[in-house]
């Protein structure tokens, strides 16, 4: 496939440009030179699209698809991406700026997601209610919600619309997606991918630009009957209170502040070297970033010194560049806000103990880079704790005993990830289970599966992505009560009196 016409929208089927003309130039974040151009919609093109998906869940067509047809469609999404992942990876990272090697990581993840999806869609959702009454069948049944609006971050675009789109198709949800407008391009192409595999016209849809204009009929308009959002706490809360004015099911993953807990007993090499890839992949721009290392009095300071030894050592450089390990910042904007982080951090009382500071080499004045950063003598009052920096920042804080540190790892308004390390299991089990964090890893840190839940406590947001719990976020729950043997209820009189 050639995927001709990408920067155009795609409503009803077709490729279509915007209401306005408008184009958006893509910036490659390495280089700082432009990669593409995209059509920017506005309110007017996003009705249009609401109004062909709403047309398509109500017209019957692909509500007639059996479950055993939905999951049959996601496996063929799947071998599409399969056949294409080269041109996805790369444009994946012309967007972002990260390795291309990252790129390809993420498709493989993208691919296995189509293909989980795909065994669940054929699964019967519905089961028998026992009402201990003779002559009555009860059934729940689940259906599709109905509309879903999807709003997707430019850190993951096309792995985060794939949570999104795969569980909505296999449900026989219709859609709107809007990608954020900085990383548009894998979900546009997805467009069609979607199409070649035999998504009927209507089903999905795709509108591309800002939030304020191409994004805002997505949360209030009446005939979405759901909003799944992905990005800051800001914009979260937003959402959350114009679908309010519907009362539309709002699914919400806004972020975290995760704590990363190192024990003194821990395998400390381990320890030390996850914690790098923990804050430091892809530049800190992950919302799951084990952003906070916690580490035992004991060995606090041959971890912090180990870990701001290698931050010097991280080698930063473009997508292809093959002696990178991480890349870019998305934008100059975002970088200017890591540079203010580190600043503050500083006044309130952290120490620098590594980066800090755009790097010098003159191959990299172009990009939006800024060194692995390090930030000792923290604690849970300071703002570089509590706040989301989104980049890659690491604040150490120290702690003497397992409750101290179960405490310090639930001093936050997010609770989307954490990890802990040591070597003893049953304190391993304790400190997991008390932190309230959406996922806990053990002795590791990022790995995640389809058919794992993915989603947060507290401010991080409301609801699940993947997994049993990520598909029932887009089905209805129904109660068929079928009386098997209709009879008078005479629970009033008769009103002739009889």
């Amino acid at each position: 496939m050639t995927y001709e016409n990408v920067s155009l929208l795609f409503i009803d089927g077709k490729r279509v440009p915007s209401s306005t003309g408008e184009l958006r130039t893509i910036i490659h974040p390495a280089s700082g030179k432009p990669v593409g151009e995209f059509q920017e919609a506005n309110a007017n093109d996003t009705d249009q699209a609401i109004s062909a998906a709403r047309k398509a869940f109500d017209n019957g067509h692909w509500a007639s698809f059996s479950g055993e047809q939905r999951g049959k469609l996601l496996d063929r999404i799947a071998d599409i991406l399969e056949r294409d992942k080269e041109l996805f990876a790369e444009a994946e990272s012309r967007d972002t700026a990260k390795r291309i090697i990252e790129a390809r990581y993420d498709l493989d993840d993208i691919i296995s997601v189509f293909r989980y999806f795909a065994t669940e869609a054929p699964k019967a959702h519905e089961r028998e209610v026992e009402t201990g009454r003779a002559g009555v069948r009860s059934t729940i049944v689940s259906e599709p919600v109905g509309v879903v609006a999807m709003i997707t971050p430019w850190n993951y675009p096309l792995l985060q619309a794939s949570w999104k789109i795969a569980p909505a198709l296999a449900t026989g949800c219709t859609f709107v997606i809007k990608p954020s407008e900085l990383t548009p391009s894998t979900t546009s192409m997805l467009m069609d991918v979607l199409t070649e595999a035999g998504v009927p016209t209507g089903v999905a849809n795709l509108v591309m630009g800002a939030g304020a204009t191409a994004g805002g009929p997505l949360s209030t308009h009446a005939d979405v009957d759901m909003v799944s959002f992905t990005g800051g706490l800001v914009t979260g809360k937003r959402l959350m209170a114009n679908a309010a004015e519907t009362v539309k099911r709002v699914a919400l993953e806004l972020g975290g502040k995760n704590p990363n807990i190192i024990f003194a007993d821990s395998d400390l090499d381990a320890a030390i070297d996850n914690a790098l890839t923990a804050v430091f992949l892809h530049s800190g721009q992950v919302c799951s970033a084990g952003t906070r290392l916690l580490v035992e009095r004991s060995v606090h300071r041959q971890v912090a010194d180990e870990v701001a030894r290698r931050a010097d050592l991280i080698v930063l450089g473009g997508s292809h560049d093959e002696n990178a390990e991480t890349g870019a910042l998305i934008s100059a904007g975002h970088r200017d806000k890591i540079e203010q982080f580190v600043s503050a951090a500083i006044a309130e009382g952290a120490v620098l103990r590594a980066g800090g500071a755009r790097p010098t080499e003159p191959h990299l004045q172009d990009g939006y880079f800024y060194r692995p950063t390090v930030l000792d003598n923290c604690n849970t009052k300071m703002k570089c704790v509590q706040d989301e920096s989104f980049g890659p920042i690491m604040t150490i804080e120290v702690f003497d005993t397992e409750e101290q540190a179960i405490a310090l790892g639930n001093d936050t308004i997010f609770g989307l990830a954490g990890a802990v390390w040591t070597q003893d299991p049953e304190k391993a089990q304790r400190v997991a289970r008390q932190l309230r964090h959406g996922t806990i890893w053990i002795n590791d840190f990022h790995p995640y599966v389809a058919q794992a839940e993915w989603g947060g406590y507290k401010q991080s947001g409301i609801g699940r992505e993947l997994g049993q719990a990520g598909l029932a976020e887009y089905l209805e729950h129904k109660h068929i009560w079928q009386n098997l043997s209709p009879a008078r209820s005479d629970w009033f009189a008769d009103s002739k009196g009889n």
